[in-house]
C-alpha cells in the first residue's frame, strides 16, 4: 500500500467554550452577597502548522477529523472555567490548504513553523457576576459558552524538493535517483510504473548536498488533467531547478526533439514561469541508444553510470546559484479582518441574515430562553448598530431576521 499522500479532506472544529454560572453569594450573616458566577473557559483553537518532520498527508487519509477539547463551565464563588488548549495540526511543509467547497486557497504553508488558524476555538461565556450594574442589581442570566468554527478543508502537498526530474513515462528517472542517492523507488520496464514522487538525498564531495524530487512521468496533456498530469505538476512547482530526462533508446515513444517540445510546452501550459528556471536537458538511456539518434546535448545511462558524476556536479552548481536568489513568493497565508460595518444580506429562503461574527457571537452566547437576557441582548445589539443596519437594508415590519441562532420577526420602532 502506497504511504506518500499528497492531497486529502480535513475536517476542523474549535473546541465550544463553557458556560458561564448563574450563582449568587450565600454565607452567614452575608443576607445581600450579590452575584457570583464565574466564567466559562475559551475552547481550543484548531492550527496547521508546517513541520520539516512530516513527509506527506498520509495521516488525514483515514481520519480526517480533527477537533479541540472544549473549555469547561463556571461555578459560583466567582471560579472560572478551564480554558482549552489550542490543538497543533502538524502538516509537511509546501501545504496548501483550500477552502473544500469554494476551492479558495486560504494557507500556503512553505517553511517549517509556518501557522494559519483553521478553526477559531468558541468563546467561553460570562457569569451572571459580570452583568451586575446599577439597573441590575441581581441578575438572573449567564452566556451560554459559544460554539467553535468548523470547516472542511482540502489539503495539498507540493513537495519542496530543490530538483525535480521531468520526462516522460519510463525514461529512467527512477533508476537515475537510486544511482545518486539513497532512494528505493520502484523500477519496472513498463510506463507509469511511478505513480508517486520519490525523493532522494544526493550527496557528492565538492558539491553541496541537495534534495531530488522523481516526478511520475509526463505525457502531452498533461497541463490539462491528462494521465493524472495536475497531481503530478504540481509537485515540480517549487523546485529551484529542473533536469529534463529525454529518451535516447530505440524504444521510446517519440525522438528526442519532439519529446522536449512536448515537456517544455506542458511545463508552459501549466505554469509558464517554470521555464525561467534553471534547468539542464540530458539525453537518458545512452547505453541502449543507436548510432544514428539526433540529439546534441550531454548523455547518461543511469545503468552503466556513464555521465552520472559529471551531472551531479552540474546540478549542484545550479541549486547553489538558485538557493542564493531571493525566493519567488513568501508563503501566502490569508486573513480576513473584520469590518467594521455591520453587513446584512438577504438569503435564498427570504430571510435576513446579519453576516457579521462579532454580532453573531453576541447573539450565540446569550441564554435566548431568559427574558432579562432577551432585554440585555436588544440593548447590546441596539449599541453595536444592528437596528440601523436593518432599516438601512429596507427589512420591513414582519419579515424573519436570522443573527446566528437568534430567528425573530422584525419590528419596525
Amino acid at each position: 500500500m502506497s504511504q506518500f499522500v499528497d492531497e486529502c479532506g480535513l475536517n476542523v472544529r474549535g473546541g465550544d467554550g463553557g458556560a458561564g454560572a448563574v450563582s449568587f453569594r450565600r454565607e452567614a450573616h452575608v443576607p445581600k452577597g450579590g452575584p457570583d458566577g464565574g466564567d466559562g473557559g475559551h475552547g481550543g483553537s484548531v492550527w496547521l502548522e508546517a513541520d520539516h518532520n512530516v513527509a506527506s498527508l498520509l495521516a488525514f487519509r483515514d481520519h480526517p477529523h480533527r477537533r479541540a477539547d472544549n473549555g469547561t463551565h463556571g461555578s459560583g464563588g466567582k471560579r472560572h472555567g478551564r480554558a482549552a488548549e489550542d490543538l497543533v495540526i502538524k502538516v509537511p511543509e509546501g501545504t496548501t490548504v483550500r477552502g473544500l467547497y469554494s476551492g479558495e486557497i486560504l494557507a500556503d504553508l512553505v517553511q517549517h513553523g509556518d501557522r494559519w488558524l483553521g478553526a477559531e476555538a468558541g468563546q467561553g461565556g460570562h457569569g451572571n457576576a459580570k452583568f451586575l450594574s446599577n439597573r441590575r442589581r441581581a441578575p438572573g442570566f449567564a452566556e451560554q459558552g459559544e460554539e467553535g468554527e468548523e470547516h472542511w478543508l482540502t489539503l495539498e502537498l507540493r513537495l519542496m524538493a530543490d530538483v525535480a526530474l521531468v520526462g516522460y513515462p519510463n525514461v529512467g528517472k527512477s533508476t537515475l535517483i537510486s544511482r545518486i542517492s539513497a532512494a528505493k523507488p520502484r523500477i519496472a520496464d513498463y510506463p507509469f510504473t511511478t505513480l508517486e514522487p520519490n525523493l532522494g538525498v544526493v550527496r557528492s564531495e565538492g558539491c553541496p548536498e541537495f534534495v531530488v524530487a522523481d516526478i511520475p512521468g509526463l505525457i502531452e496533456g498533461a497541463s490539462e488533467g491528462r494521465g493524472l498530469g495536475h497531481r503530478f505538476l504540481r509537485h515540480v512547482e517549487r523546485a529551484r531547478v529542473l533536469l529534463v530526462l529525454v529518451d535516447l533508446a530505440p524504444t521510446a515513444l517519440e525522438e528526442p526533439t519532439r519529446q522536449l517540445e512536448v515537456i517544455l510546452g506542458e511545463l508552459s501550459a501549466y505554469q509558464p514561469e517554470l521555464l525561467e528556471r534553471p534547468r539542464l536537458v540530458v539525453g537518458s538511456r545512452a547505453d541502449v541508444a543507436e548510432a544514428g539518434v539526433t540529439f546534441d546535448g550531454d548523455r547518461l545511462s543511469a545503468v552503466t553510470g556513464e555521465g552520472l558524476e559529471s551531472l551531479v556536479h552540474a546540478l549542484g552548481g545550479l541549486v547553489e546559484i538558485a538557493r542564493s536568489a531571493p525566493p519567488e513568493r513568501p508563503a501566502v497565508v490569508v486573513h480576513r479582518p473584520p469590518t467594521e460595518d455591520v453587513v446584512v444580506e438577504r438569503g435564498e429562503d427570504g430571510t435576513w441574515e446579519v453576516a457579521d461574527r462579532r454580532v453573531a457571537r453576541v447573539a450565540n452566547l446569550n441564554d435566548l430562553t431568559n427574558p432579562d437576557a432577551l432585554d440585555y441582548l436588544h440593548d447590546r445589539l441596539k449599541r453595536m448598530g444592528v437596528d440601523r443596519a436593518l432599516a438601512r437594508a429596507g427589512v420591513r415590519d414582519g419579515e424573519p431576521v436570522r443573527i446566528g441562532r437568534l430567528e425573530f420577526t422584525y419590528e419596525e420602532g
